[in-house]
């Protein structure tokens, strides 16, 4: 069987996420959709796919179509996801996996409903270094984990572009902020690495109030910047989350955990790659004088982290994103043949908005927010 994929977005789906696709076997990308006829044709033609749609709701509908790939942005992608989930089409979504927490519960019950696999573009689990991470963790490497720190910190608009192809960041109706965004892709990792939150206080401010483009042109973006956070999970941990696209001489990836027994630190300079991610770690046992300074060892990935049977790409491969992004896919279309789960899934996707609506409340209201409450 040949699982056909449409993507909706042709720069960043065309770039990063077809030749993720097509490293599978038994998928094929048969169609690309764009928001006019001329752009849609010509990305079809570009990237070698046979159908073009500039409508995402026919594409959506469309009975050839097995897979729906949903880029764009989140207040645009939820009443297309409604289009797929309701014509029985399996789903791999971007994150944030919705514009809040009402369309967030809109697509959970249009999933839960329909039973296909759902998917959230949410790769960092599957970046070699960080899947050793949290493998490690799980294995008891750190012991018990007490605590640690997150960062995902980028400067995307510090120096602002008219090239780039995100500048819709600013709008205040999109449903996307630096704690939204790059906050939901941290927020993946740490569930699965430590289970589900318990309670969480955060701050979520604009820090760059003004985006200045090469042509002295201004805009006043609408949305937040700049996230603190601090999450208390429901086994005892508790980790500082900072995540946005503002920080000056941004210090781009790090998850520094540590436990009874040990520490584990990530570290990417910007947003993690199967290329520039790191390990680093150290048993307290093998530290023969503890109250020195403390001087992590780096560790080794396996090379069974680094490419994967069934993957026609490895670690190596030049678009950073693609071979994690192929490994969720791989998952994924696993899933849909029955076997085995699909992950980060639906599920814990509206765990993740959950966190990011206790996040919201928070800052709303000054006070600690138990995701029990966010319902």
């Amino acid at each position: 069987m040949v699982l056909k994929v449409g993507i909706v977005g042709a720069a960043w789906g065309g770039m990063a996420h077809l030749p993720a696709w097509r490293s599978l076997p038994g998928v094929e990308v048969t169609a690309i959709c764009t928001s006019r006829e001329e752009t849609a044709r010509a990305a079809a033609e570009k990237l070698g796919v046979e159908r073009a749609f500039w409508d995402a709701h026919e594409m959506c509908a469309d009975p050839d179509i097995d897979i729906v790939d949903l880029g764009t942005r989140p207040n645009f992608r939820l009443p297309w996801l409604e289009t797929a989930l309701a014509h029985g089409k399996h789903v791999y979504n971007a994150s944030p996996h919705a514009p809040g927490w009402e369309g967030a519960k809109a697509i959970d019950a249009a999933w839960r409903k329909g039973g296909s696999t759902g998917v959230v573009d949410a790769f960092i689990e599957y970046v070699p270094a960080v899947r050793r991470q949290i493998e490690l963790v799980r294995e008891g490497y750190i012991g018990t984990p007490i605590g640690g720190t997150c960062h995902l910190n980028i400067s995307l608009f510090n120096r602002a572009s008219k090239q780039f192809p995100y500048n819709w960041f600013a709008r205040g109706d999109a449903g996307v902020s630096g704690l939204r965004n790059n906050g939901s892709h941290a927020l993946y990792p740490l569930l699965k690495m430590l289970g589900p939150v318990a309670e969480i206080v955060a701050d979520d401010r604009q820090v760059l109030p003004e985006w200045v483009y090469e042509d002295g042109e201004t805009v006043k973006p609408e949305t937040t910047d700049t996230g603190n956070a601090m999450l208390r999970f429901a086994s005892g941990a508790v980790m500082q989350l900072r995540a946005g696209w503002a920080m000056t001489m941004h210090d781009g990836w790090l998850l520094d955990i540590y436990g009874t027994e040990g520490r584990l630190v990530s570290r990417s300079p910007t947003f993690p790659s199967a290329q520039e991610c790191t390990l680093s770690g150290l048993r307290a046992a093998d530290k023969p004088n503890p109250h020195a300074p403390t001087e992590l060892q780096p560790l080794d990935i396996p090379d069974g982290f680094l490419r994967e049977d069934g993957v026609g790409i490895d670690a190596a491969f030049p678009i950073p994103p693609c071979f994690p992004m192929a490994l969720a896919m791989k998952r994924m279309v696993a899933a849909i043949e029955g076997d085995g789960d699909a992950a980060p899934d639906f599920a814990r996707a509206l765990e993740v908005e959950r966190c990011q609506e206790a996040m919201r409340r928070s800052q709303a209201e000054g006070r600690w927010v138990a995701l029990a409450d966010v319902v």
